[in-house]
This record gives structure tokens, C-alpha cells and sequence, in this order.
């Protein structure tokens, strides 16, 4: 495993790890106790430009990556998983961190952090959740039959050899990005021209149709309640209370957990799927009360 040569990319500066022959961007910066950050879908580390200088700055190390098939990481055609990317996230710990690390991840990427503290116990001292999915994907169970059938469907044909890259493009589009990021972000004025295009470069890379294809047809993973009781460390746990992908009754299971252990829950009221992109400064005060709490840990 090598690191190569540092690449700016705007205010964050990215550097790349082989991680079983594919290249994994990746960014640290300040000193101090590890906080990782874990994107959600389809999203890269610059979704943490507001987050990360906030808490180096408050004296953190702050480690960020793009999961495999995401932002300037390699697109392999591969089969994803939530568990591919828990392999990554714990051999990336082995290699640069090496001590007990705080967790955070938005959407798949804090159902990630939840993996991480109920598998690796001994690396986690604490895990901050934001709007956290309840699975890579719908279970069948879920949705309705019409909506099932309407998912199945969209599926085959983006992966389709035939259909699939026709679809993918129109998907991808930035007109339709920034339309998707309307409906979830609660924060409106959070969805800039920068963000749209943070978004759709990626999309432009090749293999990143086949990605696509690949985890909407993924396994759905573990379940939120099947992690928890495995879960030892102290949690935060922040929901955007107008997310209309993941939402904010989904939280009721970490509240409920939280009579019971140590858990912290805010909501973020006129916010979407993404608090830490939409209300920055709200959700860096609340993770960096909640970290400078020492006794919880």
C-alpha cells in the first residue's frame, strides 16, 4: 500500500492510498484525538469543505476518504456493499490512524460508522450519526408493490448493456442533480453551483455508470437495530427534520436506545438529508460540544 503525491482540490488538498490494487483518495489534516468523516451516496469529502477546517482547527486530526467508487477514487466494476467499504474504512485505520477514533458519517456513511463501532469495538471511541440510512437500499419489504415493481425496473435498466449509459446520463444530468438536491436539502441556499458540480464530475469518470448500477442493486445490509446492541461507545446522533429520504421518525430507534445508553440526539429543524452541508455551523457547534465532553468518553 503506497501514498502518492498530494492533488489540490480547491480548499482541500487529497492524496491517494492503493487499497487492494485501486486508488483511494483521502485527506488529513490538523493534530490531535482521530475524527474520520464517511460520505453518503454518491457524495465525495468535499462534502465536508465546511466541516473539515472547523474541527482541525479546534485541535482534531481530521481524516476524510471517497469510498471506492465514489469522488476521485477509482470506479472498478465491482460487486458494492456496505461491507466492502467497512474493509476499506478498517484497513485505512490500520495504515494511518492506529488509535481509538471518533466516527462520523452522513446517510450510508453514518450506517457505516454504526458498523464500524458494533465490529471494532477497540478502534471506536465514539460514532456521530447524521441522518443515518437504514440500509444501502430499500429492503422489498419497505416499499409498496407498485414501487417495488417501478425500483426493479429502473434497476434492470441501468444496468442494461444496452439501455444503461442512456439512462445513466440522463440521471446524471446537473439539471437533475440540482433538482434532486432541492427536494431533500431543507436548507435550499445550500445547493450552489459548486455542490452540483462537486456531484456531477465524478459522474463523468469512467465506471461510474457501472457503480450505480451495481449498489442499487447491492444488498440492503444490516439494520440500525440489529448493530446497537453490539454498540459500546458513546453516540451523537443529528437529524435534518425535513429529510424526505431518511425521515426524522427513523431517529426514534437511537432515542429510544438512548434511555438506555449513552446517546445524544439533536434535530435540526428546516433541514434536509445532509445537516452538515446545509447548517454547518449548527452541526460543527453540536459535534464539537459533544467531543469536548470528555467525561462521556
Amino acid at each position: 500500500m503506497t501514498v502518492k503525491s498530494i492533488v489540490p482540490i480547491r480548499a482541500i488538498e487529497k492524496q491517494f492510498w492503493t487499497w487492494r490494487n485501486h486508488r483511494i483518495a483521502f485527506t488529513a489534516s490538523g493534530e490531535g484525538s482521530p475524527l474520520l468523516l464517511i460520505h453518503g451516496f454518491g457524495a465525495s469529502i468535499g462534502h465536508w469543505r465546511n466541516n473539515i477546517p472547523a474541527f482541525a482547527d479546534a485541535g482534531y486530526r481530521v481524516y476524510a476518504l471517497d469510498l471506492l467508487g465514489f469522488g476521485d477514487s477509482d470506479k472498478p466494476a465491482l460487486e458494492y456493499s456496505l461491507e466492502l467499504w467497512r474493509d476499506l474504512i478498517a484497513d485505512f485505520w490500520t495504515e494511518f490512524i492506529k488509535e481509538p477514533t471518533v466516527f462520523a458519517g452522513n446517510s450510508i456513511g453514518a450506517l457505516l460508522a454504526l458498523m464500524l463501532a458494533a465490529e471494532y469495538p477497540d478502534r471506536t471511541e465514539g460514532i456521530v450519526l447524521l441522518n443515518c440510512a437504514g440500509g444501502l437500499n430499500h429492503r422489498p419489504e419497505e416499499l409498496n408493490l407498485p414501487l417495488r415493481m417501478v425500483m426493479g425496473t429502473f434497476a434492470k435498466l441501468v444496468s442494461s448493456k444496452w439501455f444503461g449509459s442512456f439512462l445513466f446520463d440522463r440521471v446524471r444530468q446537473p439539471h437533475r442533480i440540482r433538482g434532486t438536491l432541492r427536494q431533500v436539502y431543507g436548507n435550499r441556499e445550500a445547493v450552489t453551483d459548486e455542490l452540483v458540480e462537486m456531484l456531477y464530475a465524478p459522474s463523468c469518470h469512467p465506471g461510474a455508470q457501472q457503480v450505480f448500477a451495481s449498489i442499487l442493486t447491492a444488498p440492503a445490509g444490516p439494520k440500525p437495530s440489529e448493530l446497537l446492541p453490539q454498540v459500546q461507545c458513546p453516540m451523537l446522533v443529528l437529524w435534518g427534520e425535513d429529510d424526505p429520504w431518511t425521515p426524522v421518525k427513523g431517529s426514534q430507534i437511537f432515542q429510544d436506545w438512548g434511555k438506555r445508553h449513552p446517546v445524544t440526539f439533536h434535530s435540526i429543524p428546516k433541514t434536509g438529508h445532509c445537516p452538515h452541508d446545509e447548517r454547518p455551523e449548527i452541526v460543527n457547534s453540536l459535534v464539537l460540544d459533544w467531543l469536548g465532553d470528555r467525561e462521556r468518553f
